[in-house]
């Protein structure tokens, strides 16, 4: 049997492209050798934000219920039960997972289990099946590097193991530079475990604004989390012995060792030679590969760990192999970070306007007097926006407030159309509400201009 499209890998990436695909009419199959909603539904955006919300809960209910007027409990006796907090997150995954096995049904995306191999331009074999598609969408998501050092192999745990019915030790060492490194160091530390951060870089977030990773990284060594940067990418100077990492004189206390290197591409075994860079599948603007019919989505090809660019770039290659002349820019599409509280941006860096040569102004709004932030007892944070001198137009957006993460999508939203600062400015915004710094830090823009 031919079909129009078929996708190896069901992350958001895959599934996202193939229910499209499906809606548009193509004759679209989807394989995978694992579980539906790959990487991101299984082991980590959806599992890792549900320990978070509920070790954020935990702390709300300990440290601010009182204040809140919320009488009768024992803050003493308050704890936080691991195995019930997996329960939920698996309940959230089971019922995802269903929706998207729904909508295949619903769009006629036939789902094939088994591992894919493809052995041509125009073929796939998975087990003894030989599939033939006109397009091929490699979908196959992204993996953590190892640690290759032995010593560590005993109480290392990876990603995609951490989320199960386990006992969760005293002390914590989390391995990693990413988001994902940061985000965990903070979930342990929430509920109170003893945590340090080893950092093979000289700054966390590496994708982040320095002004905010540096703002984060504060953050962090506030709260007790040890952070120590530029560790070898193998940890080559620590040994583990007797419950510690040791190097020289630093002795690190390490019951579990969390791996949260940055990640590698999973190339799918392949008979034709795709073209690789790094550990990942070259494509080009449309994500087409060394060969025009065989496409590479999502973290496959290296161009970004987000969920929702991998379903973004999929959209753009079903329209461009529907015959739909578009491009895409990723700078427009915007980065969250969970962390306690949430961090995002859009566009560019500080930095990169510097490197473009652009005159640009800074103008930055805290939440420190944001009524509806005080009256939640989240007004830690603010919005900073870049805007290039000449025309006003806002270059790029950070934000770091509780719910950073949705308050992006206005940014992305005038970010697309290419807005300035005197639309932000004129945005009438509600009150109270978290979002109305966007209009104040419009204002404050528009006053350095005067």
């Amino acid at each position: 049997m031919q079909y129009d499209i078929v996708i190896i890998g069901s992350g958001p990436a895959g599934y996202v492209t193939a229910i499209r695909a499906g809606q548009l009419g193509l004759k679209t199959a989807i394989i995978e050798k694992d579980k539906i909603g790959g990487m991101c539904l299984n082991w980590g955006c959806i599992p890792s934000k549900s320990i978070i919300e509920s070790a954020k809960f935990y702390q709300k209910i300990k440290k601010d219920a009182n204040s809140f007027g919320v009488t009768g409990i024992d803050t003493k006796a308050i704890g936080f039960d691991w195995k019930q907090t997996i329960k939920r997150t698996d309940g959230i995954v089971r019922k995802l997972g269903a929706g998207i096995n729904f909508l295949f049904k619903k769009n006629g995306v036939e789902l094939i289990n088994g591992t894919a191999k493809i052995v041509a331009e125009h073929s796939i074999l998975v087990d003894n099946r030989l599939i033939e598609a006109k397009n091929i969408i490699i979908a196959t998501g992204s993996r953590q590097e190892k640690v290759n050092n032995s010593t560590l192999d005993d109480i290392t745990v990876n990603i995609w193991d951490l989320f199960k019915d386990r006992e969760l030790p005293e002390n914590i060492v989390v391995f990693g530079q990413n988001t994902v490194a940061v985000e965990l160091a903070q979930f342990f530390n929430l509920i109170e475990k003893k945590v340090t951060l080893l950092v093979p870089d000289s700054k966390i977030m590496p994708l982040a604004d320095v002004y905010v990773s540096d703002y984060m990284k504060n953050l962090l060594q506030k709260s007790g989390i040890k952070i120590i940067f530029d560790v070898d990418a193998d940890l080559a100077q620590y040994k583990y012995k007797e419950g510690a990492l040791v190097s020289g004189e630093i002795n690190i206390p390490c019951d579990l060792f969390v791996n949260s290197k940055m990640r590698k591409g999973i190339i799918p075994e392949s008979d034709i030679a795709l073209k690789t860079e790094n550990g990942f599948i070259t494509t080009d603007e449309h994500f087409t590969t060394n060969f025009p019919s065989i496409f590479a989505i999502g973290d496959v090809n290296g161009k970004s760990m987000y969920a929702h660019i991998a379903s973004a770039e999929g959209l753009h290659v079903i329209n461009h192999i529907k015959g739909v002349s578009e491009t895409i820019d990723i700078k427009k599409f915007p980065m969250n970070m969970y962390t306690v509280p949430e961090v995002a941006q859009i566009g560019l860096t500080e930095a990169e306007i510097k490197d473009n040569g652009i005159e640009y102004k800074v103008s930055e709004f805290s939440l420190f007097s944001n009524g509806k932030a005080i009256i939640e007892g989240e007004n830690l944070g603010f919005v900073r926006m870049l805007s290039d001198k000449k025309y006003g137009e806002v270059l790029g957006v950070q934000i770091v407030a509780s719910n950073a993460t949705d308050m992006i999508a206005e940014a992305a939203a005038f970010m697309q159309v290419e807005s300035t600062i005197y639309d932000v400015a004129k945005t009438v915004h509600a009150h109270p509400t978290i979002s109305e710094v966007f209009m104040e830090a419009g204002l404050e823009a528009v006053e350095k201009e005067l």
